[in-house]
């Protein structure tokens, strides 16, 4: 049995899983509403990027007793350029310390670019979002990373990256 689940603050992971698991004709669950993995041959978790990691990952994952005869698919969605090699290492160091080493030295890693619109933020997120621009302001052009760069440009904005031609490297895993 196969399953993908989702953790998604503003929709664009759960687009991303909701769109996969029609074109794979597999079930899709919020990470809330999981209980225990064991009973799945394939898991594929497509989870936003927020605040330094995978919404929902280390609970998600968490709740599997073995990587042994699982086929482990994780996808990232955030707003960064996902095939900016500087982007990528971030993303997996930043997993790696979410993830037992066993679970992100066995899984297939992926990474898809989503959104944001600013108008649908919390005030908390709005408030840190502001926080992390001024920062990143502060920042010197050249030492800018693609994450950086990516936060700058979209701030204050409703941008939407979502492209659903980009899960077919997924379906090929799959």
């Amino acid at each position: 049995m196969d399953i993908i689940i989702y953790g998604s603050c503003y929709g664009t992971a759960r687009q991303y899983a909701e769109e996969l698991g029609k074109k794979t004709n597999n079930s899709v669950k919020s990470y809330k509403d999981i209980s225990l993995l064991d009973d799945y041959n394939t898991i594929v978790y497509v989870g936003a990027l927020y605040a330094g990691g995978v919404l929902g990952m280390k609970e998600t994952f968490g709740k599997m007793t073995t990587v042994q005869g699982k086929h482990i698919i994780i996808v990232t969605v955030g707003l960064a350029d996902p095939t900016d090699t500087k982007n990528i290492e971030n993303i997996r160091n930043n997993m790696q310390r979410q993830l037992l080493h066993s679970v992100f030295k066995h899984a297939h890693i992926h990474h898809l670019r989503g959104g944001i619109d600013y108008s649908r933020l919390s005030l908390k997120h709005k408030t840190m979002m502001w926080m992390v621009y001024m920062k990143t302001r502060r920042i010197p052009v050249e030492e800018r990373t693609a994450e950086v760069r990516a936060m700058i440009e979209t701030y204050n904005k409703q941008v939407n990256f979502v492209d659903f031609n980009s899960l077919e490297p997924i379906i090929n895993d799959l």
